[in-house]
C-alpha cells in the first residue's frame, strides 16, 4: 500500500494537505480588498495633511495586511490541539501585555489612551492580541472544566474572576469598547458551553450594574452615553462627532455620491479612517452599498456559525469554542461600530474588522481567521477515510 513518502518536500505537502474553506476565504478576501478601497477613499485628505502622501495610511495598513498574512500562515501549520495545550501559557501572556502596556516607559499615549506598546515598525494595541489570548485559553477551560461548569458555581466563578482581572486591566488604559467585547464575547462561549442560567444571570446583572456604575463615576463616559441620545443638542461640542457621521450617512441616500467623492471626510468627519469609516463609506456607496457591505459581515458569521456546529458534531469542543469565540468577537465589533455610526450606541472607539485603519487589528483579525481556516482543515481531514486512514499508518519498505 502507498502512502505519502517522508521525503516529499514541505511545500508540496503543504499544499496537497491543506482544506481551505473557499467560501469563508473568498468573504475575507472580499472585505479585506474593499476596505483597502474604501480606507484609500476615506484616509486621502487626512494622509496628505499629516503625511504629505496621499496614500500614507493605505500603505501602513498594507504592510500590516502582510505581516497578518505571515503570521497567519504560521498559525495555519499548527494543530488546534497545540493551542489548547497552551492555554495557561496563552493566557499568562495575554495579561502580561495588559500590564506591560501600564508601565511607564513601555505604554505608549494617544488621545489620552494609553492602549500601546512600541513594537519594532509599530505601535501595538495590546487589547487586541490580549483578547485572543484570553478567548483561547477560555475554550480550553469550558473544554476541561465542562462538567463542573455546568454543575458547580465554582466552575463558573474561575473564568468570571480570570475575566474580572482583564477587564480591569482593560479599563485601566482606558479602553471601555474592548472590556464591553471581550465580556460580551465570553458570556456567549460559557452560554453556549452550558452554564447554568442562574450563574450566567447572576454575572450579567453584576457586569451591567458595574458598567454603569463606571459609566456613571466618569464625566467623559457619561457624556459620551448622553451624548448619542440627543446629538443635535450640542453638535460642535458632545454630539460632534456622531452628527457629522449622521449627516454623511443621510447624504449618501440610496445609491451614494460615488467612490471618492464624500465631503465629510474633508476633516469634517473626525477618525473618518478608523472608527467612522462606515460613515464614509455609506455617503459614497449609499444604503445600498451598506447593506452589501453588512450582508458581508452576516455572511462571515453565517460560514462561522456553520463551522463552530460541524467542530461540535465531530466532538471537537475546543474548536468550537474557539469557533464561536472568535465569530461572536468579530460580529460584535462590527456591529457596535456600525451602531456608533448610525447613533444606535454610544461612541465606543473599536474598528470595523478589515475595514477601518488599525493594523493591530487587523494582523490579529487576520490571525483569528487562519484560526477558522485550520479547524476546517481538521475537520476536513477527519471527514475524509482516506486522510485518517493515512495520517496513521507508515509505510513499510
Amino acid at each position: 500500500m502507498t502512502t505519502r513518502s517522508a521525503t516529499t518536500p514541505f511545500p508540496a505537502r503543504i499544499k496537497s494537505e491543506l482544506q481551505i474553506d473557499p467560501v469563508l476565504l473568498t468573504i475575507v478576501v472580499a472585505l479585506l480588498l474593499g476596505g483597502f478601497v474604501i480606507l484609500a477613499s476615506a484616509s486621502i485628505s487626512i494622509s496628505d495633511s499629516v503625511a504629505n502622501n496621499p496614500f500614507f495610511y493605505v500603505q501602513r495598513q498594507l504592510i500590516a495586511a502582510v505581516i497578518g498574512t505571515a503570521a497567519g500562515f504560521v498559525c495555519l501549520l499548527i494543530p488546534m490541539q497545540v493551542w489548547q495545550k497552551l492555554g495557561p501559557l496563552v493566557l499568562l501572556v495575554g495579561l502580561a501585555l495588559l500590564v506591560a502596556v501600564l508601565l511607564p516607559g513601555l505604554g505608549y499615549e494617544v488621545n489620552g489612551a494609553t492602549r500601546w506598546v512600541r513594537a519594532g515598525i509599530m505601535n501595538l494595541q495590546v487589547s487586541e492580541p490580549a483578547r485572543l489570548c484570553f478567548l483561547l485559553y477560555l475554550a480550553g477551560y469550558l473544554v476541561r472544566r465542562n462538567k463542573s461548569l455546568r454543575e458547580e458555581f465554582t466552575g463558573f466563578l474561575w473564568p468570571m474572576i480570570v475575566l474580572t482581572l482583564a477587564c480591569v486591566l482593560l479599563l485601566a488604559e482606558p479602553d471601555f469598547g474592548a472590556a464591553v467585547v471581550l465580556l460580551m464575547t465570553a458570556l456567549v462561549m460559557m452560554f453556549v458551553a452550558g452554564a447554568r442560567i442562574r450563574d450566567f444571570m447572576l454575572f450579567f446583572i453584576v457586569a451591567v450594574v458595574a458598567m454603569a456604575a463606571l459609566a456613571f463615576a466618569s464625566p467623559y463616559r457619561m457624556s459620551r452615553l448622553t451624548g448619542f441620545l440627543d446629538p443635535w443638542a450640542d453638535p460642535y461640542d458632545s454630539g460632534f462627532q456622531l452628527t457629522q457621521s449622521l449627516i454623511a450617512i443621510g447624504r449618501g441616500e440610496w445609491f451614494g455620491v460615488g467612490l471618492g467623492d464624500s465631503v465629510q471626510k474633508l476633516f469634517y468627519l473626525p477618525e473618518a479612517h478608523t472608527d467612522f469609516v462606515f460613515a464614509v463609506f455609506a455617503e459614497e456607496f449609499g444604503l445600498v452599498g451598506s447593506l452589501l457591505l453588512i450582508a458581508l459581515f452576516l455572511a462571515l458569521l453565517w460560514r462561522v456559525c456553520k463551522l463552530a456546529m460541524r467542530a461540535a458534531q465531530a466532538e471537537r469542543f475546543f474548536e468550537a469554542y474557539v469557533a464561536i469565540g472568535l465569530g461572536t468577537c468579530l460580529g460584535i465589533q462590527a456591529f457596535i461600530n456600525i451602531g456608533v455610526n448610525m447613533g444606535l450606541l454610544p461612541t465606543k472607539g473599536l474598528t470595523l474588522p478589515l475595514i477601518s485603519y488599525g493594523r493591530s487589528s487587523l494582523i490579529i483579525t487576520m490571525i483569528s481567521i487562519s484560526l477558522l481556516l485550520r479547524i476546517h482543515h481538521e475537520l476536513a481531514v477527519d471527514a475524509n477515510p482516506v486522510n485518517r486512514k493515512g495520517n496513521k499508518r507508515v509505510r513499510k519498505s
